[in-house]
């Protein structure tokens, strides 16, 4: 009788381990579940920037191509690109749906921002960059004319002092630094 219960007690663990090696089995071919907390990352829309000179139309190597994203009232944040050769900074990974603050900064040339909605899949902008012009001013007629310095990192103009100090020492004569005493008249 003990035989016959070994007997048993064998087959039905073999009949259990059966089971549970095919449940496993059967698992693995089920989707994967990543827990409650797993999100699907967005779609991502694939943006390219053009950026040329306005007066010829020629493209701009090394721009800043600067792009802040916001989606539902959210700042996701901002990535800054260089403009390759042909002018064209391309990026990817911009959530589809998504409105795209573009700032644009070449050296020579004034800022350029915008912003753009993003709802297709591929989003090309072409950007024209301008020359710097003067600033509005409420005292000057603000026509929009074209800067008068040029581009790049210059000294402000100051004019000299008028005292007067420097008109006498300007009338001296550059040879002599003593002063000259008694000479009226030449002989």
């Amino acid at each position: 009788m003990l035989q016959r219960r070994s007997y048993w007690s064998r087959i039905a663990l073999v009949c259990v381990s059966t089971l549970l090696a095919a449940s496993s089995l059967l698992a693995q071919d089920s989707p994967m579940k990543r827990g409650r907390k797993y999100k699907p990352p967005p779609e991502t829309s694939k943006i390219t920037v053009q950026v040329t000179k306005k007066f010829n139309g020629k493209p701009i190597m090394n721009a800043a191509v600067i792009f802040n994203p916001f989606k539902d009232g959210k700042d996701i944040g901002n990535l800054e690109m260089k403009t390759d050769p042909d002018g064209k900074a391309t990026i990817d990974i911009i959530p589809t749906g998504s409105l795209v603050r573009v700032q644009v900064i070449a050296n020579g040339f004034a800022t350029y921002a915008e912003e753009f909605q993003v709802d297709e899949a591929t989003r090309e902008i072409s950007i024209a960059m301008l020359r710097p012009q003067e600033q509005v001013s409420s005292y000057t007629d603000n026509t929009g004319k074209a800067s008068t310095r040029k581009a790049g990192v210059q000294e402000p103009v100051r004019p000299k002092p008028t005292t007067p100090d420097s008109t006498q020492t300007q009338a001296k004569p550059s040879g002599s630094s003593a002063p000259q005493q008694g000479t009226d008249t030449p002989k």
